[in-house]
């Protein structure tokens, strides 16, 4: 899955140590929760020696496990989740968002409403617990032993989806299609319901054609890329460079936080 990854390449890998690159199998059992537990065992080795450590990613839950904390969450049958995942295929995204509003109204009006797996998630802890989600919110967490500054790049959004639909053309011509092809056995693993394989495997099942195959990687890439500026705005202690900023104005800036803390 290198290429539909965008994992950094040989060249990058050996410019400095990465971590978490190609470090799992497509059929492993991975969520959140053991990224925070893999993560955290990491940084208590890499501090033994360093002051500091760079993380780097998309995803704005992933970031928040490891600086923050996850929420405790019951565990629940996972036949529900099952069922849930039958009534969004059968009845729709719309069905599932009527669901939650009922069973948790908080829930309702915060999460990403557009996400079904965020749906998904939020209903099977409400029918598994009998308890809103929104109750186990914000509760005691582990108290890290490091301080974190977070850093953004900003641009005007259609510089970004420029780039996006341009950098799925390049996946296209990397080989994209081919890397898709030699995963189609394994098109039911939910490490494999993403964008960027789930539009080709439609392709390859002869569901759609591929021009409109490569369409909808732009657009649910875009959609993700929204969702993503969203989560980070969010952030009030954020520190937002635009991206022609010069490297060394914003190596200075970050100097100039860590003397602080």
């Amino acid at each position: 899955m290198q290429i539909g990854t965008a994992a950094p390449s040989p060249t990058e890998l050996a410019s400095a140590k990465h971590h978490f690159i190609h470090h799992k199998s497509i059929q492993d059992n991975y969520n959140v929760g053991a990224f925070e537990k893999d993560a955290i065992t990491l940084l208590d080795d890499l501090f033994k020696t360093k002051d500091v450590v760079i993380m780097v990613g998309g995803s704005g839950l992933y970031v928040d496990a490891v600086t923050k904390g996850l929420d405790y969450f019951p565990k629940v049958d996972p036949s529900i989740r099952e069922t849930l995942n039958k009534e969004l295929e059968t009845k729709g995204l719309e069905f599932l968002q009527q669901q939650l509003q009922n069973l948790d109204p908080i829930s309702y009006k915060t999460i990403a409403l557009d996400n079904p797996h965020r749906v998904i998630r939020a209903l099977e802890i409400c029918i598994g617990s009998h308890q809103p989600y929104s109750s186990f919110l914000n509760k005691n967490k582990d108290k890290r032993r490091f301080k974190t500054i977070s850093i953004g790049l900003t641009a005007d959004r259609e510089i970004i989806y420029h780039r996006i639909n341009q950098r799925v053309d390049i996946m296209m011509q990397e080989g994209l299609l081919e890397e898709v092809k030699t995963l189609l056995p394994y098109q039911d693993l939910n490490a494999l319901n993403t964008v960027g394989y789930k539009e080709i495997f439609n392709f390859l099942n002869d569901d759609w054609e591929l021009d409109f195959a490569i369409s909808e990687i732009k657009k649910n890439t875009r959609r993700f890329a929204k969702r993503q500026l969203t989560w980070f705005r969010k952030k009030e202690d954020t520190l937002w460079f635009d991206y022609l900023t010069k490297i060394e104005d914003i190596v200075t800036k970050i100097n100039n936080q860590i003397e602080k803390k």
